[in-house]
């Protein structure tokens, strides 16, 4: 416990003494961190608290990552406290050798910031190593005619320590011929030397015993004994002497083997066997024995193995001549190793930053490294460089540490990574380099917004299109990685409605695929522009937006309408009038169609269907004007029908169909008869009505003759008579019947009605007069009717149950002939009486006995207006 206090002590008075006792080192570690420990000790043993020697907070340690280099084993730091602990075992002789001075460099890292602290231990030696010999037992031959006074070298023994510690003193066991003198040092050894102090009688003792002790200044002291025997020989009185006590020879490094080093030169007075010298290595330490051998005939020295300066710069060989006598001299070489540039520097990276962005600031230390070379002077001054253009520079540290910066701006959707080769160059000649490569992945930032492939986008869509249907794909890509990269797709605007919007198209999120919610109608929108956003899912996210154009195209969709003529409400076509003195070209009537297509199929043709005369009319293919091709002929009918179809020109074309009915006359009084004969409409089921009213018409007739001969036979000697005022063709010329003709503009009238009052007291046949202000004006078209009021003065029949009754065309066509037939028999005076009370009363065909003076009144009453309906037919 005594000496380890007495250690301690002195270990503290060192570490105090330190900077002062080592003054050049000092200077050239700089301002670096000193710590002093001895060699051997424990594991986890505290060597200084790191942290409070640098200033740093105790708590960064762990955020900071404070470690030592990669390279270090034999210390580690507790980041914990800040302490540097022992790791492994210290052997200083190990890992210094003989040198007086043992210094571990320490590299210490620190991140965040990235920084490096370079520390210096020093190991101190204890005395754990005793003094060694190389050989246990040493023979040694000696003359007796050997001078007092003689000496005779001893192999020195060899203590690994250093300094106090080291090899001190040798002891001789006592005897009286020989005592031990130390010579002084001689490349840090102490040599010890046999001094003949007595003449040696052979024939008295023939040998000799010694032990001599080695002794080193350690506490307590450590010793190494060898046995020295001692024969006396017989007389051989001059030793061999070398040219020089010590040779000195500089040798370049990496000479071939086999190259002649030096050649020692001996010399022996005596002669015969006493004269013959023979050389041989006294000392084989540093590894002599592996590096050079020894002719020991004639003491060439000549290298075994490549030299290398880097192993040990200089090399102490200690050369024996002994001649035949046993008489025996040294000499010490001395060999300088030159120094050749054959090593090349090495980089080492120690530490690379583990998160490099695109947006990393220039200056910024991204890597550390060191360079190394083994040659010394200028072959171990090394410059480094980067010879690629990088965005990096290097920028020196202490200590051959250099860091790698970034000088400019990253761009990781340019270079994604980057391979940054560090050349490091030696100053020799010539000189020598090596290059060690690292690969930097340069992290992703969203510093891109989405790029749509076009700058705007127009799309083409047929109306009528399929609900869902995909009508257009934008795409934008995005440079970044991951979620900076990924592009979703929106509608950012339209020149729709925004609740219109939503009906009319979507986009979907992920593809950009426009979809189309509903059919378009080219005639309701022909076209309408989406503004489309691209963004990305960056923090914070960037986007980008793009017009699509939707133009709706157009579908032959829509048959053409016909505007004019227009048809009644029934259906059927109304009638134009033409001049009987019309010449050809005459202009009759336009066909007016229009088509709410556009382009082609809007362009509309005219094409007659139909013709009763297809070489009476022309038709204009563009234009639909109805003219007359020829005059009209003695053998042409009076009434002529057209049936004009109208097409468009899309494909397949649609088309919509006009029917002109076209009557010659001069005069609307004169077109009226023809108006009734107007054939009817070709539809089977009016044909077949037709031919039944005419069937149940002849039969009426047939049944009235029957029952009225039955009648006039059985009555025809009444005396009583009746005036039947409603037959009696003076009675109605008397009551001047009242006709008013208006009809609207463009038509003829072909139904009639028929009101009989029972309580006028005189007989009116009144055509009811329409105005547009009665009916709706999509109504004017549609057919007139004619009204007949009769009042009987006389007769007392009561029509209140029949008090309105409408009569059709057809209805009033078979009256019409009726009346003309029998009415010479309605007209006798014994007839009336009777055949109006018994038969007619009560019979609908009642007022067929009205219709012939009807007409009469008809006739009259359109020959004195004859001058308003020539208006009439001018206007229509």
């Amino acid at each position: 416990m005594e000496y380890r206090a007495k250690k301690r002590s002195r270990t503290l008075y060192r570490q105090v003494l330190f900077p002062f006792l080592l003054p050049l080192f000092c200077a050239a570690l700089g301002k670096q961190i000193h710590y002093s420990i001895p060699e051997e000790m424990a594991r986890g043993s505290v060597v200084g608290n790191l942290a409070e020697d640098l200033g740093l907070n105790v708590q960064d340690l762990l955020t900071r990552n404070l470690r030592i280099g990669a390279e270090e084993k034999y210390f580690t730091i507790n980041t914990e406290n800040g302490n540097i602990l022992v790791s492994e075992r210290i052997d200083r002789e190990l890992l210094c050798s003989q040198n007086s001075l043992c210094v571990v460099p320490l590299e210490i890292v620190a991140e965040n910031p990235l920084n490096v602290f370079h520390i210096n231990v020093m190991i101190e030696d204890i005395n754990d190593n005793p003094p060694n010999f190389p050989q246990s037992s040493v023979v040694l031959q000696i003359n007796e005619l050997a001078i007092l006074g003689t000496r005779f070298g001893l192999e020195s023994a060899i203590d690994a320590d250093v300094g106090p510690h080291s090899l001190q003193d040798y002891q001789l066991s006592s005897n009286e011929h020989f005592s031990l003198m130390v010579k002084g040092k001689l490349e840090n050894k102490i040599v010890p030397e046999l001094v003949l102090e007595k003449p040696l009688d052979r024939e008295q003792q023939s040998s000799h015993l010694l032990v001599l002790t080695a002794v080193d200044g350690g506490d307590p002291v450590l010793t190494g004994t060898t046995q020295i025997q001692i024969k006396v020989i017989d007389a051989n009185d001059n030793p061999p002497v070398f040219s020089q006590d010590m040779y000195k020879v500089s040798l370049k490094e990496n000479m071939p083997p086999g190259t002649s080093v030096l050649k020692v030169t001996a010399t022996d007075q005596d002669e015969g066997i006493n004269a013959e010298i023979t050389y041989s290595f006294k000392s084989l330490g540093h590894n002599i024995g592996n590096k050079f051998m020894l002719d020991h005939q004639n003491g060439e020295i000549i290298s075994k193995d490549p030299i290398d300066f880097e192993i040990s710069s200089h090399y102490t060989i200690s050369i024996e001549a002994k001649d035949g006598g046993g008489m025996a001299t040294e000499c010490k070489i001395i060999l300088e190793i030159l120094d050749e540039n054959d090593n090349a520097p090495d980089v080492v990276f120690t530490s690379v930053s583990s998160s490099i962005t695109e947006d990393t600031k220039p200056g910024t230390v991204i890597a550390l490294f060191k360079t190394h070379d083994k040659d010394s002077g200028e072959n171990g001054e090394v410059t480094c460089l980067i010879k690629e253009k990088l965005p990096f520079r290097i920028e020196s540290s202490a200590n051959n540490y250099y860091k790698l910066v970034t000088d400019g701006t990253l761009d990781r959707e340019k270079t994604p990574e980057y391979n940054v080769t560090v050349t490091a160059t030696d100053k020799g000649k010539p000189p020598l380099s090596s290059s060690t490569s690292i690969t930097l992945h340069i992290g992703d930032v969203n510093d891109n917004a989405p790029v749509f492939q076009q700058a705007s986008y127009v799309v083409h869509v047929a109306e009528n299109n399929p609900p869902g249907a995909s009508i257009a794909q934008v795409s934008a890509s995005d440079p970044d990685l991951g979620p900076n990269g990924q592009v979703s797709y929106s509608i950012a605007a339209s020149d729709l409605e925004p609740r219109a919007l939503l009906s009319y198209v979507s986009v979907s999120e992920q593809s950009g695929v426009v979809f189309a919610q509903r059919a378009f109608d080219h005639e309701q929108l022909r076209s309408f522009e989406l503004t489309l956003q691209a963004r990305d899912h960056g923090s914070p996210a960037l986007s980008a937006n793009v017009s699509l154009r939707v133009l709706v195209g157009d579908r032959n969709d829509n048959a053409p309408r016909v505007l004019y003529p227009a048809l009644a409400p029934d259906g059927s076509a109304l009638f134009d009038t033409v001049p009987r003195a019309a010449e050809p070209g005459y202009l009759v009537t336009k066909v007016v169609a229009v088509d709410a297509d556009s382009g082609h199929n809007a362009w509309l043709s005219y094409h007659v269907l139909q013709a009763s005369d297809p070489g009476l009319f022309s038709l204009g293919l563009r234009t639909g004007e109805v003219r007359t091709a020829r005059a009209l002929g003695d053998r042409d009918a009076a009434r002529q029908r057209l049936v004009v179809a109208v097409r468009d020109g899309g494909q397949p074309p649609l088309s919509a169909t006009a029917t002109l009915l076209l009557v010659f006359a001069d005069s609307l009084q004169e077109a009226l008869p023809d108006l009734s004969d107007r054939p009817v409409p070709s539809d089977p089921q009016d044909e077949l009505q037709f031919y039944l009213v005419v069937a149940l018409g002849l039969i009426s007739v047939l049944f009235l003759l029957a029952v009225i001969l039955a009648i006039a036979m059985r009555l025809g000697h009444s005396s009583s008579s009746a005036s039947w005022c409603c037959f009696h063709y003076d009675l109605c010329s008397q009551a001047r019947p009242s006709v008013s003709l208006n009809y609207n503009e463009g038509t003829w009238p072909y139904s009639y009605n028929m009101y009989v009052a029972s309580d006028s007291r005189k007989t009116e046949f009144n055509f009811l007069t329409m105005t547009p202000e009665m009916f709706p004006q999509q109504d004017l078209s549609n057919e007139a009717s004619l009204a007949v009021n009769v009042t009987v003065e006389n007769n007392k029949i009561n029509f209140d149950s029949v008090a309105s009754t409408h009569v059709s065309f057809n209805e009033s066509f078979i009256c019409m002939w009726f009346g003309l037939i029998f009415k010479p028999i309605f007209w006798q005076e014994n007839l009336k009486q009777v055949i109006a009370s018994s038969l007619f009363a009560h019979s609908q065909y009642c007022r067929l006995l009205y219709l012939p003076a009807f007409w009469d009144i008809l006739f009259t009453h359109t020959k004195n207006n004859q001058n308003k309906t020539n208006s009439v037919r001018s206007k229509h």
